[in-house]
């Protein structure tokens, strides 16, 4: 029988998470892994000059903090964007399953392929000198604008200030693009 990632989290513990709460912080020891059964939980570091940015929007089904299977410590904090359901593994049991199974390890291969393809995604937005320039690279890659009260999570992930995403916003509900 084929296991799935989905599969080896059924029945593991789960770990509700109001919106806005911390699962783990960075240089926490990595000791379970996590998967999203609801909500939304963001992988985030802070610049140097104080700026968040999201690095993993994780929704359900995707394994949050991919590369701490292969990690002594947390390299970012996850903190839920919304409430949130986690499914939580020992990280022991993770590695041995992945170990015992050539088509799970193949599974978890392609998810961190494509964990690595989102990377310079991101990378490649945030490379580009303009924040229209961001935003249209974002939203031409399908991502819908989130309603008003959530555009702040949008700046983040394009690593550019609130203010400058909504001057943006602004420049477009005007249909003056700069």
């Amino acid at each position: 029988m084929l296991m799935s990632l989905e599969t080896l989290f059924a029945g593991s513990r789960s770990v509700y998470l109001a919106a806005g709460k911390v699962l783990f912080r960075s240089a926490a020891p990595v000791s379970e892994m996590f998967m999203v059964n609801a909500g939304q939980i963001h992988l985030c570091r802070h610049t140097v000059h104080g700026t968040k940015m999201v690095l993993q929007r994780a929704t359900p089904g995707m394994v949050l903090a991919e590369a701490s299977a292969y990690s002594d410590s947390y390299h970012c904090d996850a903190i839920a964007a919304t409430d949130s359901i986690v499914q939580t593994l020992p990280k022991s049991v993770f590695l041995s399953a992945l170990a015992a199974d050539p088509d799970l390890a193949a599974t978890w291969a392609a998810t961190l392929a494509r964990g690595v393809q989102a990377a310079r995604f991101r990378s490649e937005i945030r490379s580009l000198p303009k924040v229209a320039d961001r935003l249209d690279a974002w939203l031409g890659a399908g991502n819908p604008l989130p309603q008003k009260g959530r555009w702040q999570d949008v700046a983040h992930e394009l690593s550019v200030t609130r203010e400058a995403l909504y001057r943006e916003l602004a420049r477009r509900r005007k249909g003056t693009k700069e």
